[in-house]
């Protein structure tokens, strides 16, 4: 019985390993060396210099920064309801279809396998602000061109846009099995009893979809705290430094001006934030989160 224990522990640790490998080559190693770049001055070009707690300092009286952080709250605010909010009712629609299901399910994946920089491309010439289609079809019917790109408060609409096309199809796909795995026995008893579709989605869909949607909100909360690609294609993090976020300043501060060590003090502490965001919904989502309903 021990060497059959011990047979299974090796081959469970085996099977485990290249996941191990992989998480910590590209995930635990670059924060650990993010930590310690975090005490340093290097620009790849000279020898690292020991500057202790220089640049955490800087951080305090850096006002790009500050206000990187807004913006990425900004999108926090604007984004994670769109995905997390109009994801499920997309789902809940396309799986209560019986016809054309595969079709919708198609036609809301699709731009998710599409690669960001082409997408983003294409969307940066619709939304023109002179020759883009959208604003030729404003004219065309009596309108003035609408500043998608170039006002503070537009450009937020046009990235929440984009947005919304290009990466809701993957949270569609978690509500949308999520919601194939609920027990049919609980819409049958919910209709034996006479309950509407109303009471039904609130009082049994909602409560079995809970550990799907607190593993949306998490990956959500992640991925926007991240935010890099919509910013910087688009807008270059314009008008102005509307739409610079926390990763946007992270790549010009690390990449364009070679300020590698400043660079990773901020990564470091984004990487703390997302950590403390993180443990505080596990720990939370003992109120709410249903497990055990099978």
């Amino acid at each position: 019985m021990k060497k059959k224990k011990m047979h299974d522990n090796i081959s469970g640790y085996l099977f485990l390993a290249p996941a191990l490998i992989s998480f910590f080559l590209f995930i635990g190693l670059p924060v650990g060396l993010s930590a310690v770049l975090s005490f340093f001055k290097y620009n790849l070009i000279n020898p690292a210099q020991f500057v202790g707690l220089d640049n955490i300092r800087h951080m305090f009286s850096d006002k790009g920064l500050l206000v990187a952080f807004g913006n990425t709250f900004k999108f926090l605010l604007i984004l994670c309801p769109i995905h997390c909010g109009l994801g499920l009712i997309l789902a809940f629609l396309v799986y209560k279809a019986t016809r054309f299901q595969f079709f919708f399910r198609t036609v809301i994946y699709f731009p998710s396998i599409v690669t960001t920089a082409s997408v983003a491309i294409a969307w940066g010439y619709i939304f023109s602000t002179d020759t883009g289609v959208i604003n030729y079809f404003v004219r065309l019917f009596g309108g003035s061109n609408i500043p998608w790109l170039t006002d503070r408060t537009m450009v937020y609409v046009t990235i929440a846009l984009f947005s919304f096309w290009k990466f809701i199809g993957t949270t569609f796909l978690y509500y949308f099995i999520g919601l194939q795995n609920i027990p049919n026995v609980y819409y049958e008893a919910a209709s034996i009893d006479g309950a509407s579709t109303v009471k039904t989605f609130f009082h049994i869909t909602l409560p079995l979809l809970s550990p799907t949607i607190f593993f949306v909100l998490i990956t959500n909360i992640v991925s926007v705290f991240q935010i890099f690609d919509e910013p910087y294609l688009l807008t270059n993090g314009g008008p102005g430094s509307s739409t610079k976020t926390i990763a946007f300043e992270i790549y010009q501060t690390a990449f364009q001006e070679m300020n590698i060590g400043y660079g990773a003090t901020i990564s470091f502490v984004l990487f703390l934030i997302i950590l403390a965001i993180t443990v505080i919904q596990y720990i939370g989502q003992n109120k709410w989160v249903v497990y055990d309903y099978e």
